[in-house]
């Protein structure tokens, strides 16, 4: 039964929003496949009002994945069917190739006015990629302060804390009881919308300690905030990598940091929300790194995908030539004996793929700070002693594979041939195993200490290693135990 004392308060807390309907999601939360066709073709159809109210229900982060599902052409008319549902969560929400697609079509004065409806953060993303002019133009139609606020978080270079900061954030002085700072939060209607922290700053505006807001809902209105905050911050240089930022808010655990400028000063906040998008962008690109992708983003121009992956073949091409050299130089070896150039490719093969879970390892423990210099020889031997094992393992494999698939029975037990030809691939493989785990781990750290990313050529690298130890060993070792003449 309801409290009557309470049955005439005001409801301060707004009932959920109520879901989208499942019908028009898969098992997985994905847009449904007939959902989509069905949005495509009152599309096509010209039936804004039956694409409105298709898309009504669903969330900003569905519409948005409903736009990247569409093509560019279908992608405006379902902006010009929707324009009162396009708002800011909408456009934050959207692939970067989208978001840039749609953002040309609109006027400045649209482009500003979306803006204004995000926090700071999303702002700055929304316009940092834009030409120049274009970018000129909408910041020319915000307000003055918006304008100030942003034109200040460009200054900063590219994917550092400065760019990802929120300015909107709460900070109070010192001196200030529990009570003071409630009284504070309720008069204030300038404040953030959500926030869950608030900071405790110096007469210089110099961070101090935080407080979360459920420690200052169960504290006394009298205690002051400098006996019940946090001292401990995480401070966050308003220059520092967002990978780096990334790190921190894992190790410690953080759901939003203080963001300091060279003098200390508190100038922003960063929010947990913010850094998974991060963390999601950065393994990402580690891994499309790797396989020489470009950015891997399906909604990526055609034009901008060849570039980034023609580049990487053409690397491929002039280091895979380094291996043909030396398979040229064993041609007459070759011709002695076919099973050769049969096996030739397991050996470069296998040892490719030993390099790359080697160096898969190692650019992730180097990209979340596991690998440093205090432990690089200890993961070296760690890797050599993997990858001793691995050769053992895949060399007895091999050795007895070939023996009994190339031996030819007479009397009773395998010729001599075959088993020398096993015996000299499982030596072979053994040594190209071992050589893949030394540059798997030995490339990385190397372009790492140069200052190289060394997610970009790290492979390149490995690969022409592999191939080219694995065709040498195989090959020398043919020659050497008189397998050949």
């Amino acid at each position: 039964m309801a409290d009557p004392e309470l049955k005439d308060l005001p409801e301060l807390v707004a009932p959920p929003a109520e879901p989208a309907e499942q019908a028009e999601f898969d098992e997985e939360n994905r847009l449904k496949a007939d959902y989509v066709d069905s949005v495509r073709a009152a599309l096509d159809e010209g039936d804004d009002t039956l694409v409105y109210e298709l898309v009504e229900p669903l969330h900003p982060a569905d519409i948005a994945d409903l736009f990247e599902l569409l093509n560019p052409e279908r992608r405006k008319l379902l902006a010009r069917a929707i324009t009162d549902l396009l708002s800011g969560e909408v456009i934050a929400e959207l692939n970067d190739y989208v978001r840039d697609d749609m953002l040309e079509a609109l006027p400045a004065s649209a482009v500003a006015e979306i803006a204004e409806q995000l926090d700071t953060d999303d702002a700055v993303q929304l316009i940092e990629d834009m030409e120049p002019a274009d970018q000129r133009a909408v910041l020319d139609a915000l307000d003055p302060e918006d304008r100030a606020v942003i034109e200040n978080a460009l200054s900063f270079p590219e994917e550092s804390a400065g760019r990802l900061m929120q300015r909107e954030l709460v900070a109070v002085p010192e001196h200030m009881t529990v009570g003071d700072l409630i009284d504070y939060m309720r008069e204030r209607d300038e404040l953030p919308t959500d926030f869950w922290e608030v900071f405790i700053v110096d007469h210089t505006h110099r961070p101090v300690g935080s407080c979360q807001l459920s420690w200052i809902l169960r504290a006394p209105r009298h205690v002051k905030l400098t006996d019940v905050m946090k001292r401990d911050q995480t401070l966050i240089p308003v220059n520092m990598d967002q990978e780096e930022v990334a790190l921190r808010f894992q190790k410690y655990a953080l759901i939003s940091a203080a963001v300091v400028d060279g003098s200390g000063r508190l100038v922003g906040q960063l929010t947990v929300d913010d850094i998974v998008h991060i963390i999601s962008e950065e393994a990402g690109e580690d891994a499309l790194l790797l396989s020489g992708a470009g950015e891997g983003d399906i909604n990526e121009p055609i034009r901008e995908a060849y570039a980034a992956r023609v580049r990487w073949l053409i690397a491929n091409l002039a280091t895979a030539s380094v291996a043909s050299f030396i398979i040229s130089r064993f041609e007459d070896v070759i011709a002695q004996m076919v099973a050769l150039a049969v096996l030739m490719p397991i050996v470069a093969g296998i040892g490719g793929n030993a390099g790359t879970q080697t160096l898969a390892v190692t650019v992730r423990a180097l990209a979340t700070n596991q690998l440093t210099a205090s432990n690089t020889w200890r993961a070296v031997r760690r890797e050599l002693s993997i990858a001793l094992l691995n050769g053992i393992s895949i060399a007895v494999v091999i050795a007895v594979a070939v023996s009994l698939i190339f031996g030819v029975w007479q009397n009773g037990g395998p010729v001599d041939l075959a088993w020398h030809l096993g015996m000299v691939i499982g030596l072979a493989m053994m040594a190209n195993i071992l050589i893949a785990g030394i540059a798997g781990v030995l490339v990385p750290l190397t372009l790492e200490r140069l200052r190289v990313d060394p997610a970009i050529s790290s492979s390149i690298f490995v690969t022409m290693t592999t191939d080219s130890m694995g065709f040498l060993a195989f090959l020398g070792l043919a020659v050497a135990t008189g397998l050949v003449g």
